[in-house]
């Protein structure tokens, strides 16, 4: 056995990362090592093709179980997180009318605020604002 401090400084160095990081296979790679897998017709060929890979023979069994019960689809990568929810024409009304109050709503406190600092001004200045009596 060879002296670690022996070998060359390039193959001293170790090819593993600081932080593992989970493999993801796409859905052509994994169909093209299935074809591949199904190809090989020899004793050791299947092994030869997983080394090759970098596979386990566990994602052989799983693919094939996926390809089998049809789910072709479940080969690409799943999207996580909650579905998105849908919403039918009554929750797209509901929520464009609450969008039209709540404006409408802050446009009347605004006309509201501008009626009391008249109102203000009016006394700062001492002139006297119609009555509800006087207007009708």
């Amino acid at each position: 056995m060879a002296n670690v401090m022996s070998l060359p400084a390039e193959r001293r160095e170790t090819e593993v990362s600081e932080k593992a990081k989970r493999r993801r296979f796409g859905a052509e790679y994994k169909v093209r090592v299935l074809h591949e897998a199904d190809a090989c017709k020899q004793v050791g060929e299947i092994s030869a093709l997983l080394r090759r890979e970098g596979l386990y023979s566990s994602h052989l069994v799983t693919w094939r179980a996926q390809a089998r019960r049809g789910e072709l689809a479940a080969l690409a990568p799943k999207k996580r997180g909650p579905k998105p929810k849908e919403l039918d024409a009554r929750d797209k009304q509901v929520a464009e009318m609450a969008r039209e109050i709540a404006k409408l709503t802050r446009r009347a406190e605004r006309a509201e605020a501008l009626v009391a600092l008249q109102k203000k001004l009016s006394e700062l200045l001492g002139i006297a604002l119609p009555t509800l009596e006087e207007e009708s």
